[in-house]
């Protein structure tokens, strides 16, 4: 099993049920959505044995977690931080409202993430690349994918540059940005300083997007930056080289990779490569894949 301090999320969910035992856990799934239960069971399956400390740091923190909720509900979080300071120490206690904080928090542009991307598409088209690669940077990569692929060619590989080089942006350009689209497709949300872009955002955003629009980008950045475009290399995963992996290796990428980005891949692949894929997974799975293709 992935050791405690390097376990995702969804890692550390599964540790939490297993360690909950049956019983608590099925009253848990019960508020969960299908999707949810199903990649929980998934993790839960494909894990080793969690040892007895293991065991206890992951409820000793969502212990924690569930206390802080609790004097955040009577008090704020001033109130929350006060008392697990002198329960737990200045550090515990940023560290547990740094994550419950951060799950409150809602992102910007978080009303456009609701819309479609043909819509968005026709409202921000016509803007500044900047404004353009800004907006992209908090949609997630299959929406913001879509509409970089609907973009003007001439305006795609900018926009692109535009993410992968972008770092903070202050809440008055935000909000500005938010502004435009407020009116036209939801009300205006609220936020604090934040971080979008950069070259890993561009990548996840270029995995997304079709064979046709990736190549474009990538040569035309080939050309104006060729450092950038090396680096957006080096972390995009290049879906051909899965022929050379092992089953055991395909069926934990399988299971790791969201069904509708792997859907959208295997669109551009080849044929090998798509027969790979489907021997590696259920039928049930497979019957699935192939319908979201369509």
């Amino acid at each position: 099993m992935t050791r405690r301090m390097g376990m995702s999320g969804r890692e550390k969910a599964a540790a939490l049920l297993i360690s909950l035992g049956p019983d608590k856990s099925a009253m848990i799934f019960k508020y969960l959505q299908e999707e949810e239960i199903e990649e929980l069971t998934l993790e839960i399956a494909s894990m080793r044995k969690i040892s007895p400390n293991e065991k206890e740091k992951v409820l000793e923190d969502f212990y924690q977690i569930c206390l802080a909720q609790e004097y955040i509900s009577e008090g704020g979080i001033n109130y929350a931080k006060e008392v697990l300071e002198k329960a737990l120490g200045s550090q515990k206690a940023f560290d547990i409202i740094n994550k419950l904080t951060s799950s409150l928090q809602v992102r910007p542009f978080d009303f456009a993430r609701k819309a479609e991307a043909s819509q968005l598409t026709n409202f921000i088209q016509n803007e500044h690349p900047q404004t353009i690669a800004l907006i992209l940077a908090y949609l997630n990569p299959q929406q913001a994918g879509q509409i970089l692929s609907a973009l003007p060619q001439i305006k795609q590989a900018e926009v692109a540059k535009r993410i992968a080089t972008m770092d903070r942006t202050t809440p008055e350009i935000i909000k500005e940005v938010e502004h435009v689209l407020e009116n036209k497709l939801s009300s205006l949300v609220t936020q604090d300083y934040t971080s979008a872009g950069g070259v890993q955002a561009i990548v996840d955003l270029l995995n997304s997007v079709d064979r046709g629009t990736e190549k474009y980008i990538m040569e035309t950045l080939e050309i104006d930056d060729v450092e950038l475009a090396e680096e957006i290399k080096k972390r995009m995963f290049v879906f051909e080289d899965i022929v050379t992996l092992d089953s055991t290796s395909i069926q934990r990428f399988i299971r790791e990779v969201d069904n509708n980005e792997l859907a959208i891949a295997l669109k551009g692949a080849t044929e090998e490569v798509q027969e790979i894929i489907f021997k590696n997974m259920s039928k049930r799975m497979a019957e699935m894949i192939k319908e979201d293709m369509e």
